[in-house]
């Protein structure tokens, strides 16, 4: 990615894929040079809960046809379906092994059914350091919204913050909940922001909290945000709260160019921001630590109604699968595959039930590979 910081310098990455549906070839081999075709690259491939794995099956689909040199290792993680699921360990070795890691969205329960106060999804982000969440939320030429000519970068914060399981019951009735801020995560991520927005060329950075109310935990971390902004004096800052925020995204969502924010609020900020441009299935996301990097779908929805009935728009899976060649050096073949996607969309000839039509995951498929040629 080339947004990151020469500081944080992602290494290459790969996965492997885990699809509880299999999708038949949709077509013939697709042939695509690339400047390192002949290296392979191996990616864990998480395969998620709901329709992940319908859509990951045809994000693997499509990068078959198009000959690119990836292998997934694939492997099954998740907190609702424990038979199933391999361990927490056996995954990170292999997301700490691959460098890389096509995700699709996991199940994390209302309740903790195990005890553990910290979900399967959380620790997975933790353990790995995966500190930076990145949503490019944008319109789509081809879908109808309520806005037009959005454009925004979301960066959220993901290892501290309310996420980080502290929890007790201090009298019979009464639970008390910490949210952890730190001076060297709230740097960390506002220099990432920062890095973001100059490498890309956007012009302004949003730093959104609600330190009127913790003035403690969010006023430490907006205090950090102003500091790092004084060291890019060509990017405007502004900050704003985050109840204001949701209304003017609703309201005004042009206004935004980067924003950088808490664990929490990126949460809400995300899936909002998706609703804007179309819904959880046209966004991808990316995580990022010092070294690894896991592509996946922008908005925490597993969908599970739609599950094995083939009708889920793999958009953000194949939007995913395009950073990640992208991040891995295959530039050209990552442009390519964001362009059929979304000439797909724009065409309107093959339209998933989300976007008003009634073409099967399958048929989406056929259509981008089709737009690949």
């Amino acid at each position: 990615m080339a947004g990151v910081s020469s500081s944080m310098k992602l290494g290459n990455l790969a996965f492997k894929s885990m699809g509880l549906a299999r999708m038949a070839p949709v077509s013939a081999k697709l042939h695509t040079s690339s400047p390192v075709a002949a290296d392979r690259i191996t990616c864990t491939l998480i395969p998620g809960d709901g329709v992940g794995p319908e859509i990951m099956d045809s994000a693997q689909e499509v990068l078959k046809q198009m000959g690119v040199p990836i292998d997934f290792e694939e492997i099954y993680f998740s907190e609702v379906n424990h038979g199933a699921s391999r361990s927490l360990d056996d995954v990170l070795d292999s997301v700490r092994k691959n460098k890389v890691c096509l995700k699709g969205v996991i199940n994390v329960p209302e309740a903790s059914f195990t005890g553990e106060l910290m979900g399967l999804n959380t620790a997975f982000k933790k353990n790995l350091d995966l500190f930076a969440n990145v949503v490019k939320v944008r319109s789509l030429p081809g879908v109808k919204s309520r806005h037009a000519n959005i454009d925004t970068v979301i960066i959220r914060e993901q290892t501290e913050g309310e996420y980080s399981a502290i929890e007790h019951e201090s009298v019979k009735g009464v639970v008390e909940c910490l949210k952890v801020v730190t001076a060297e995560k709230s740097y960390r991520i506002a220099k990432f922001a920062f890095d973001y927005a100059t490498r890309h060329g956007r012009k302004k950075v949003t730093a959104v909290h609600k330190a009127n109310i913790m003035k403690l935990g969010d006023g430490l971390f907006l205090k950090c945000c102003g500091e790092v902004a004084k060291l890019y004096p060509n990017i405007e800052f502004e900050s704003m709260i985050v109840d204001n925020t949701t209304m003017q995204l609703v309201s005004k969502p042009q206004q935004f160019d980067v924003m950088v924010m808490p664990n929490l609020y990126g949460n809400i900020i995300d899936n909002l921001g998706v609703g804007l441009v179309g819904g959880a299935g046209l966004v991808a996301g990316a995580s990022y630590s010092a070294d690894l990097a896991v592509f996946e779908p922008g908005a925490k929805h597993t969908f599970d109604q739609a599950a094995g009935k083939g009708v889920a728009n793999p958009t953000a899976a194949l939007l995913a699968s395009a950073k990640m060649l992208q991040h891995v050096g295959l530039d050209v073949e990552g442009k390519k595959l964001k362009k059929a996607v979304e000439k797909v969309i724009k065409n309107q000839k093959v339209r998933t039930r989300d976007l008003g039509g009634y073409a099967t995951t399958r048929q989406f498929t056929q259509a981008v590979v089709e737009a690949l040629r």
